[in-house]
């Protein structure tokens, strides 16, 4: 297969093509109020404030936002999604401008975002296969997704350090708003409707009910367990350099936003780098959880870079091997979870999948509160470091462990996060 196969169906070519607008203009949101937050109090604690406003209501509201996506059209869900980040993104290009965009607004409309976010970012998963309407292009879409967001993780912070240091925060969110337009036009008149597909089924018990025999399944089986212990782990630790992006480029390392953008374009790289060695790679599911446990580590030797290196270069190196790090041990354990869950209880693993990585915020909070502290950023960053040393220890430790892979979960191709 192709490894651009996807693109063939018309329609998720389309939304993907408009799609490389919205991400990086998301990117450009993510790196202004991450600067903000730091110009406005000086404090590496609102770093994590802002991260943590962002990030909570996806934790707590993505489970009720999947329920949603299955009772509901994608498509116009999405789409009203959709306008909803072109107008928070407005509202912030408009505030900036004025002078009235203080901490205190800029942490409640986070907490806005983080709403839209929680059923933004499952329905855009999850449209994937309504858009290429045949299940064996769907690891393949899921791919080009991921190199796409990894693309625009690139581009868009390097842009936004442009934009703050030679014009306007501003400017960030309103590139931000326009770059959802084109999605928008697509979702409305880009799209042809396909006759005779039935709608999506509702869940078949009572939802809590439901969740509870998901979280019972998940719990049983080692192969599905472990994987979804190395991502809470991992997501509680493992973005300490990122969290605290703007306060090494800022303080330790003596840049401005130009600095903090090519640091989180370098996490980007990495990211991509990996991503296309797992979609090249292929790699069999066993080979694959040792990836997954040495992605940890990866992880853990990119943040040890980070907090000891007084240099840029080292640094900008640190963050390369972090973005590495990261993708191999999201993007192979979200491919061991799909070989081995059943089809019947696909989403919920998958819902438990989303949980496990919305503990980020709460690790940011964390990190914040660290930095602050007499401990001091490097400090901060070697001490989470050592977590995800843990975590990928104990992963490798326990692959011996394995759960068959259902018959339904037959793909062999690396979907990435």
């Amino acid at each position: 297969m192709s490894a651009f196969a996807a693109l063939h169906v018309t329609a998720f070519r389309r939304v993907f093509l408009s799609q490389s607008f919205s991400l990086v203009g998301n990117w450009l949101s993510l790196t202004a109020a991450a600067w903000l937050a730091y110009d406005l109090t000086g404090d590496a604690f609102s770093l994590g404030v802002v991260v943590f406003a962002q990030q909570l209501p996806v934790l707590l509201l993505a489970p009720v936002a999947g329920v949603l996506g299955d009772r509901t059209d994608r498509r116009n869900l999405f789409t009203a999604l959709q306008a909803a980040c072109a107008l928070h993104a407005t509202l912030l290009a408009t505030l900036s401008f004025t002078g009235h965009l203080l901490f205190p607004v800029l942490v409640s409309l986070s907490v806005l975002r983080g709403i839209i976010n929680a059923a933004e970012w499952p329905t855009r998963q999850a449209i994937a296969l309504d858009l290429v309407g045949d299940r064996s292009l769907l690891a393949n879409a899921i791919a080009l997704n991921s190199s796409l967001f990894n693309v625009a993780r690139m581009i868009g912070p390097a842009v936004a350090g442009l934009l703050i240091a030679r014009f306007h925060v501003g400017w960030c969110y309103a590139l931000d708003a326009a770059s959802c337009l084109p999605t928008i036009g697509v979702m409305l008149f880009g799209l042809a409707p396909r006759p005779g597909t039935p709608p999506p089924p509702g869940p078949p018990t009572h939802p809590l009910r439901a969740l509870h025999e998901g979280f019972r399944y998940a719990a049983r089986e080692p192969g599905l367990r472990n994987p979804l212990l190395l991502i809470a782990l991992t997501a509680f630790s493992g973005f300490a350099a990122g969290t605290l992006a703007p306060l090494i480029a800022r303080d330790l390392l003596h840049g401005d936003a130009r600095l903090l953008g090519l640091l989180n374009a370098a996490v980007g790289l990495g990211a991509l780098t990996s991503a296309l060695a797992l979609g090249s790679l292929r790699p069999a599911p066993d080979r694959l959880e040792r990836w997954v446990g040495g992605g940890a580590l990866l992880l853990a030797v990119g943040q040890t870079l980070c907090a000891l290196s007084p240099a840029r270069l080292p640094t900008l190196a640190g963050m390369v091997v972090c973005g590495a790090g990261i993708v191999l041990t999201y993007a192979g354990a979200n491919t061991l979870l799909q070989l081995r869950v059943d089809d019947a209880r696909r989403s919920r693993v998958m819902g438990l999948f989303t949980t496990a990585q919305s503990i980020y915020p709460v690790g940011s909070l964390l990190i914040g509160a660290m930095a602050a502290s007499a401990l001091g950023p490097r400090a901060t960053i070697a001490a989470h470091a050592l977590v995800c040393v843990f975590a990928g220890w104990f992963f490798l430790r326990t692959i011996r462990h394995r759960t068959p892979i259902a018959s339904g979960g037959a793909e062999t191709a690396v979907p990435a996060t």
